[in-house]
């Protein structure tokens, strides 16, 4: 059982952006400049997003959309993208300068995507953030998370972001919990870190810098950076 005892100060510490996350690996920086904690830049995407595209001074679409992808309004997609036919991109979504955007994806708003990421064949994200060259190439739910540099979801990964039985999602381990408030929040991937195929991470979950997830897992909790996970953390 969890004892729900508050994070001390220098535990809670791994929960700040600048610890999971490289900030210059992102154009977008200053989404976190006014928070503590990870988690804190979940409801900041959609006013961010809106703010941002007021701003364009430039087109917002800067690369060749093909017949049968479906862009809304309020989307920016920067230069030498690669886009199959059947995307849909609802906005507001901000697609960085080389992504690739494969058939079947479904963008369903506040999405922003760093340079050079990979956003695959039937995977749906909703209200998240994605470093540059983050991957989530096959088969993938992410919503309501952020992914670091380099962050690799395996095929068929789901970031799970409610729960079961809908109260508000903390973040925990065994023996302390940090409440959040928040009742959609999916998983914070730091940079490098591999997510194995077909595992499910739970809603709340934290997952240190250049962790490795193996395929078929189930997690909750707190990864640290760097370690190897082979078997279910429940």
């Amino acid at each position: 059982m969890y004892s729900h005892k508050a994070f001390p100060e220098e535990i809670s510490a791994q929960f700040f952006p600048s610890i999971l996350f490289d900030m210059t690996k992102t154009e977008h920086a200053s989404l976190f400049s006014s928070i503590r904690f990870v988690w804190e830049a979940l409801p900041l995407i959609g006013p961010y997003l809106e703010s941002l595209l007021k701003s364009l001074h430039c087109h917002a679409i800067n690369s060749r959309i093909p017949d049968g992808a479906m862009i809304s309004k309020d989307v920016y997609i920067g230069y030498d993208c690669e886009i199959d036919p059947g995307v849909y991109i609802k906005g507001p979504a901000w697609i960085g300068d080389g992504c690739i955007l494969r058939q079947g994806l479904f963008i369903k708003g506040n999405v922003i995507a760093g340079k050079g990421s990979f956003l695959g064949h039937a995977s749906e994200l909703k209200n998240c953030f994605l470093f540059n060259q983050a991957e989530t190439p096959h088969f993938n739910y992410v919503g309501d998370s952020i992914l670091g540099f380099k962050a690799h979801l395996g095929a068929g990964v789901i970031l799970s972001n409610v729960r079961l039985d809908k109260m508000a999602i903390p973040v925990q381990d065994g023996v302390y919990s940090a409440e959040t408030g928040l009742y959609k929040m999916g998983a914070f991937i730091g940079d490098g870190a591999q997510i194995g195929c077909n595992s499910v991470l739970n809603p709340g979950t934290v997952i240190g810098k250049n962790a490795v997830v193996f395929p078929l897992s189930r997690c909750r909790g707190i990864i640290e950076s760097g370690a190897v996970i082979k078997e279910s953390m429940f």
